[in-house]
Formats: structure tokens, sequence, C-alpha cells
């Protein structure tokens, strides 16, 4: 968020902390704008290529150059409040109060819906956010006037082992071959239903074997994320001989 005051544009992320100092050529590049003036926007860092970086976002400094503030909403404006307005409206406002620049960009839509999820499949993107063009702006609160598609990355992984619970398993563990080895990717549990869980359990079960299949366990630390399979992880997995493979959708 970007709010004036005092005839400084200030930046805001999303736990409504100031990020002004961090990316002061964001708010010298909006000196432009009136005395109570509110839009939403994303600060992405872009590469070589002109793709989006998370990466390089993280480094405020030295991603100085990649940076850029996408605009897609104003809120307010010479202190008028804009929030009652549909968004079409709004994007009316929008266009006519900000400059597009070297560094602030405002988000257009001139494509159909089919041929932007195509754009993003080619190019690899996770997906696309969307809102009803005659939606308010209802802050704080999650509605349906929001729409998020995903383009799901899918993936063929070596089955090497499960979690197990009283359903059958819990998760599998999977991996891949860079070479001869089996090496651990990841435990896999989120988008089984109970009833898969049980079908994929009894299409296993007959490969348990007593050693683990991959090269690279145990892990030193379970990590960030506790996705790693520690020593003491590992005496809860049952393995499996790596016969089966997977398709496993991001």
């Amino acid at each position: 968020m970007i709010v004036v005051r005092n005839a400084k544009p200030e930046i805001y992320s999303r736990l409504k902390n100031s990020v002004t100092k961090k990316v002061p050529y964001i708010a010298e590049a909006l000196t432009s704008l009136a005395e109570g003036t509110v839009l939403d926007g994303e600060l992405v860092a872009l590469d070589a290529a002109g793709m989006p970086d998370f990466n390089l976002l993280q480094n405020f400094r030295s991603a100085e150059s990649h940076i850029l503030y996408f605009v897609f909403d104003i809120l307010a404006h010479e202190g008028r409040s804009l929030l009652k307005l549909p968004l079409r409206e709004r994007r009316k406002i929008l266009r006519d109060v900000v400059v597009a620049n070297d560094r602030i960009q405002i988000v257009e839509v001139s494509q159909s819906s089919s041929d932007i999820m195509r754009f993003v499949r080619e190019h690899h993107l996770e997906g696309v956010i969307a809102k009803r063009a005659d939606s308010v702006y209802l802050p704080g609160k999650r509605t349906g006037l929001w729409v998020k598609t995903r383009t799901n990355l899918t993936q063929e992984f070596v089955v090497g082992g499960y979690t197990p619970s009283h359903l059958g398993l819990d998760a599998l563990i999977v991996g891949f071959y860079p070479g001869k080895e089996l090496h651990f990717s990841a435990r896999v549990r989120a988008g089984f239903m109970p009833q898969t869980r049980r079908q994929v359990y009894e299409k296993i079960r007959h490969l348990v074997t007593d050693k683990c299949p991959f090269v690279n366990l145990p892990q030193p630390t379970a990590g960030r994320w506790g996705q790693g399979i520690t020593a003491t992880a590992m005496k809860d997995m049952v393995w499996l001989m790596p016969e089966t493979v997977a398709q496993i959708r991001d």
C-alpha cells in the first residue's frame, strides 16, 4: 500500500510496516501524487529476462535496479474514499491519477482470460489472481470477489516410502534419479482424500522393504519448513522398493 501524507508517499507492507527507507526510489517516482491518495499494488523484482524473481526481491539493496511497483487499484484520491466504487470505476480514476514510468507500472487487462492463462503457462508463471470488475473494496475481508487460478506444475517422482496412518498412509516419500541412485525430494501429504489414501496404500503395500532406498537420507535437520527427514524421523517411515511412479502436481 502507498499512502501520501504531508506530500510524501509512504510505502507499507502487508503487515503494515513501513518499507519506504528500503525502496526510496519507488516513493520518489510517485511524488506527483496528490495528498490523501492511497494505492494498492505489488513490489516486483524482474530478472534479466523480465520475469518475476522472488529471491531477487529479498535483497532490496542489490536488487534496486530490478524492483518496480505494479499498481492495480486506488482506494482514495485527494482524501476522498473510493472503496464503495466498483473496481472498473476505480481503475478509470487510477489511469488518470498515476503516470507510468521506469519504476511504476499500471497493471492492465486487455486480453481474454483464456489468452492470459495461456501466456502464464507458456512462461511458467505461478498463476493469476483475478477480481470481479463490479466489486467494491472490502479491506481485510476474504470474499468470493477474488479468484486465484494456479497453473499446476506436474512432475513424476519415484515413491520410496510412506508415513503410516490408520488409513494406511499419511504421506508419500518421493524422490528422483539424477543418476543411478535415488535421491529424496519431498514428503507429499496434501491433495489426498481418505479413500485415495486407502487406494494408494493397497497399490504399494506389497513393496515394503527394510532398506531405505534414498542415498541422501538421513538429513542433518528438518529444515525451515519441516520437510527434511532426520534419523529420528526415519524411525517412523515405512520404506518401499522403488518400483512405483507418482505424478505430483504443485
